[in-house]
């Protein structure tokens, strides 16, 4: 973070983000740090985004705890599943990838309170039923809209284990244009539409396997795609909260923020985060990325409630972050008119892909 909270606070009476007038003389409520809240307006909160500040918008949920108490989970000192993840593996196409996030980009934008980011939403949950559709599952295995109170729902695809304990993989399926939310043209090819079809990737190929199709995992496996992490991780928050209040247990989050780019003249990594994380899953998923591609790992930090697994954490579930490099590397087109399909190396996001297959099989394999 290189500009700090106060003089980016204090730059915020200056901001002019274009909004109609309703919308911005509405006050939310945002926490920037543990304990630290502001009211701001919603020109305010994207002119926090152009500077980098992260935080959570808690409007509706009220302060997340101070001292966050996650459960305790006892991960494998070993990756257990290689021989039945290395023949999933050459099944990954890149070419999937690439088909889909050319349409999933071609949006104007899929900002969650747009008709856009509605009608990209329903895209990607055809598209998710789709892949359940021509795969030969005999589980009860399914993907459904998670509504939230604005137009762009969440997805939760589920694949039904041995038990209900459940472990997650997730990313956001927003984007937005920070000058112009509503309607400026936001591909967000790379922000984060590169995980968000790597995930649907690894999905299709994770259950083309006999012993997932056939409900043999030792834990439930959830793929998730979160509406408005943009705006403040409102989707992830309410899915989070929801599992919290209804007693679900989580025993890993591992959510993909950014999976595409790597920045000229750097050296391909995987970087694993190492603030507000879990570090026992943390350590493990640093595992499954050294098993299961060859790109080397490099740790890293992005700050407070900087991605939906801030909402896992603070929701009391043990959650960890990777991206597409060190969080300085990372692309520097985000939330603008040129983070679109040519910036993103799709070999790279092939890596990421086989991260998440290893992971998800380890982790749904794994007794937690």
């Amino acid at each position: 973070m290189v500009r700090s909270l106060f003089y980016a606070l204090a730059a915020l009476a200056a901001s002019a983000v274009a909004l109609p007038l309703d919308v911005r003389e509405r006050l939310f409520t945002i926490e920037l740090a543990p304990g630290v809240t502001k009211e701001v307006t919603e020109p305010e909160k994207y002119e926090l985004k152009a500077q980098g500040i992260r935080f959570f918008d808690i409007t509706e949920t009220g302060p997340n705890a101070a001292d966050v108490k996650v459960a305790a989970v006892t991960y494998p000192t070993a990756v257990q599943q290689t021989t039945a993840v290395n023949a999933l593996i050459p099944s990954l196409n890149q070419n999937n990838l690439k088909t889909t996030l050319t349409t999933f980009s071609n949006f104007q934008n899929r900002y969650y309170k747009s008709t856009y980011g509605q009608q990209s939403s329903a895209w990607l949950l055809q598209q998710i039923q789709n892949v359940i559709t021509a795969a030969n599952v005999t589980a009860a295995v399914k993907a459904e809209p998670f509504t939230h109170t604005w137009g762009q729902s969440s997805i939760i695809a589920t694949i039904p284990g041995k038990t209900t304990n459940v472990v997650v993989l997730g990313a956001h399926q927003d984007s937005i244009n920070q000058r112009s939310p509503q309607n400026g043209r936001a591909p967000g090819a790379d922000d984060d539409g590169s995980a968000t079809v790597e995930l649907l990737e690894a999905f299709r190929v994770l259950l083309t396997d006999s012993r997932v199709a056939a409900g043999q995992a030792t834990n439930t496996i959830e793929f998730h795609w979160y509406s408005a992490e943009e705006g403040g991780l409102l989707g992830s928050q309410a899915i989070f909260n929801s599992y919290k209040s209804s007693g679900k247990v989580v025993k890993a989050m591992l959510n993909q923020d950014m999976a595409g780019y790597v920045a000229p003249g750097t050296t391909e990594t995987v970087g694993l985060f190492s603030d507000y994380v879990d570090t026992a899953l943390t350590t493990f998923i640093g595992k499954c990325i050294k098993a299961y591609t060859k790109l080397p790992v490099v740790s890293t930090k992005c700050g407070y409630a900087c991605s939906d697994h801030a909402s896992a954490r603070s929701a009391g579930y043990p959650a960890a972050l990777i991206s597409e490099s060190a969080f300085e590397d990372t692309s520097p087109y985000l939330h603008t008119t040129e983070d679109t399909l040519e910036t993103v190396n799709f070999p790279h996001l092939l890596e990421l892909a086989k991260v998440s297959l290893g992971a998800a099989y380890e982790l749904g394999f794994a007794t937690l």
